[in-house]
């Protein structure tokens, strides 16, 4: 390779990480000022005008806190942890297409490298967790590889009953096939999977339990301060907008819009309704926020194992007879929608009986004194 090629590599490498952290903190503000919104509150107002100064004030105050190790921590993995999580969050970038020419590299098996890449996180945190030679910590990654190993299976599901109809993994193929009808129409369930165990992988609210600092005193990054912990908190805010862009390409039509397009402006004009469907479904991700308490562990887990996994199955199933039988459309997108009104009606009765069900309290006598306490329901 001549140095020519090797500084074009460098040169688009520092462009691209530039872009990712360009859009990071547009999406940090964008956050804030949406949450303000949506609980009546103004959001940063103070730092340049209307705030738009704040991400950057915010990385600032990061990059030059102090940067701790603890004493007794493991020195090497303490420091390749962040590594580990942070370079996978561009790594996933790699295939994304943004329009059918804008892609780094389209690759045959797109959606299943995405998959496999952002699996990759789970290994950073364990490491944080365990090299901090802190009881909190590790248990945060504890509670982290749980949960991103139960939600990992309702993600890949959700995603092959995609690929079983549009007949490839190629992200740029799986767009094409969306030429009538976007996939979420035919759909739903598995785009409500995608969503919600997207949401769990990346570690967003509801599914913050690694670092519910109300708990856990941070997780696995109770040790971590300036710019390591900085690069924690990027790769979560990176994967989040690569879970918004993949949920785009694969249920929303990607960059097709609802009018075709020709000639010099076509380009411009897909990239515009990419960034139009991204950004719509951001917004969701952050009305989720808004609106859903943090769950418990063990809602967390149950919501899993109980309800998003036995789901991801049936449509699985669903989708193979569909396919099978060569139904109309409208068939599999009334099963569907009743499977996914059925499963949440029997989840909001479970929750309703568990919060409703009366406790009492038995207390065990021995010879005048209270020996035991046992709760029943």
């Amino acid at each position: 390779m001549s140095w020519s090629n090797v500084a074009t590599l460098a040169g688009s490498v520092v462009l691209f990480i530039g872009f990712i952290s360009v859009a990071v903190l547009v999406m940090t503000y964008a956050e804030r000022k949406a949450l303000a919104r949506i609980q009546q509150r103004i959001g940063p107002m103070r730092t340049g005008p209307f705030g738009i100064l704040q991400p950057i004030a915010d990385a600032l105050k990061l990059l030059s806190k102090e940067d701790l190790l603890p004493g007794r921590s493991d020195k090497v993995s303490f420091w390749l942890a962040p590594m580990v999580v942070f370079v996978p969050a561009f790594m996933l970038w790699v295939t994304v297409p943004f329009t059918r020419d804008l892609v780094i590299r389209n690759l045959e098996l797109g959606a299943f490298y995405f998959i496999a890449v952002s699996g990759v996180s789970v290994t950073g945190l364990l490491m944080a967790g365990w090299a901090s030679f802190n009881k909190y910590a590790m248990l945060g990654a504890a509670r982290s590889a749980a949960q991103l190993i139960s939600y990992e299976l309702p993600l890949i599901v959700s995603v092959i009953s995609v690929v079983m109809i549009a007949g490839t993994t190629d992200l740029t193929g799986i767009v094409l096939a969306q030429t009538g009808t976007w996939f979420i129409v035919l759909q739903p369930v598995a785009f409500t999977l995608f969503l919600l165990a997207g949401l769990a992988e990346v570690g967003r609210t509801p599914f913050d339990i690694p670092v519910a600092e109300s708990e856990l005193m941070g997780g696995p990054l109770i040790e971590y301060s300036g710019i390591r912990w900085s690069m924690f908190f990027f790769a979560e805010y990176a994967n989040t907008l690569a879970i918004a862009v993949l949920a785009t390409l694969l249920f929303l039509g990607g960059w097709r819009g609802p009018a075709p397009s020709s000639g010099w402006t076509e380009d411009l004009v897909h990239a515009l309704w990419m960034l139009v469907k991204v950004v719509g479904v951001t917004f969701v991700i952050f009305w989720i926020r808004a609106s859903i308490p943090r769950l418990r562990i063990d809602q967390l887990m149950a919501l899993a194992w109980k309800l998003l996994l036995p789901l991801a199955f049936a449509n699985i199933v669903l989708t193979g007879l569909y396919l099978f039988y060569d139904w109309p459309d409208w068939v599999i997108v009334v099963l569907s929608l009743a499977v996914l009104a059925a499963s949440a009606a029997l989840y909001y009765h479970r929750r309703r009986s568990q919060v409703l069900r009366p406790r009492t309290t038995r207390v065990r006598v021995e010879q005048g004194r209270i020996v035991g306490r046992e709760q029943t329901a």
